[in-house]
């Protein structure tokens, strides 16, 4: 089985022409399956801007008609072993920026009322990532340099006794330190995790961890989601993936690297240098079995059982508990 922790299918749905099984999208329903995928963290993403309450609020219920869906099953903590559910792929929601329930604008009590009616929706938020690629109120994304504001510190009070991981994987470096800083100093007990990032020591980006962010990660048993996006992999040599998963072993990370593959639909990415945006080898999710086979030839089978689920599902499963 293999589980992922990140992709934009819900993005996709909003639009008019949005099919499951669109095999343009790389995490479209019959790759899903072909890849015995059993869970998807699905993202509920908007860019920081006008109406970006509406494109989450919107996306949340696109989730709740997903797990109506006779393909797909709410993941919960009555059902994490969901290796027997079939060819039912899983799913649990997840929040990319925090601008999807609170723009920039409105005032923080109606944004968390936002934030309450998307949980509502999806019945479970796995994680918050607070910001994306640019700066919002709460902090900086990974092409920014602010660190924790202070409506940053109050989101990350709100959710400190839900039970809701804090993402990492578009933070700017100031703002994962901040992030680290400030749970420490509350004494909260967040999990932590960068959900789809590689690292920086191995292909230089500014969405890759570098070594004292991903150590930090690690010395707090949280995940850290391999990317398969061609920028953060190595523009031109797919096996640098398998580089990212030495270096995560280098620095102690056996138990806390997963899968993280990014899947969104780039047809219309205006960014026309960029297509493809995935190699090959890692196009679509029914490629995770070629993948754990390599992880397997190149290291052990039991890094690759650990990568492809293991570690996802002991760290899910503590959550629960």
């Amino acid at each position: 089985m293999n589980i992922d922790l990140h992709c934009d299918l819900l993005y996709y749905l909003l639009r008019s022409d949005a099919a499951l099984d669109d095999k343009e999208l790389g995490c479209s329903l019959p790759y899903l399956q072909e890849g015995n995928v059993k869970l998807q963290v699905m993202a509920i993403y908007a860019g920081t801007g006008a109406n970006s309450t509406n494109y989450g609020l919107e996306q949340s219920k696109l989730f709740s008609n997903l797990i109506k869906n006779e393909n797909f099953i709410l993941f919960n903590k009555d059902n994490y072993t969901i290796s027997d559910h079939q060819n039912r792929v899983g799913v649990i929601a997840s929040i990319e920026n925090a601008s999807a329930f609170c723009d920039e604008n409105q005032s923080l009590d109606s944004g968390f009322k936002n934030l309450e009616m998307i949980i509502e929706n999806t019945q479970k938020v796995l994680y918050i990532g607070i910001t994306h690629h640019l700066e919002n109120r709460f902090g900086g994304g990974n092409n920014a340099t602010a660190g924790l504001k202070d409506d940053g510190k109050v989101l990350i009070d709100y959710i400190a006794d839900r039970n809701i991981a804090v993402d990492l994987a578009h933070t700017s470096d100031q703002l994962a330190h901040d992030i680290f800083t400030y749970i420490d100093q509350k004494n909260y007990s967040i999990p932590i995790l960068a959900s789809h990032s590689n690292y920086r020591a191995v292909y230089k980006n500014n969405r890759n961890l570098p070594d004292e962010l991903a150590k930090e990660v690690i010395k707090r048993k949280g995940l850290i989601g391999l990317n398969f996006i061609k920028d953060y992999v190595d523009i031109n040599r797919p096996e640098k993936f398998y580089e990212h998963i030495q270096h995560g072993l280098d620095l102690g990370g056996e138990d806390c690297m997963a899968f993280g593959a990014d899947y969104f639909y780039w047809k219309d990415h205006p960014d026309k240098s960029r297509h493809p945006f995935f190699f090959p080898e890692h196009a679509n999710a029914s490629v995770y079995p070629a993948v754990n086979n390599e992880i397997e030839k190149r290291f052990s089978s039991g890094l690759a059982e650990k990568i492809s689920h293991r570690n996802a599902l002991n760290f899910i499963n503590n959550m629960y508990k």
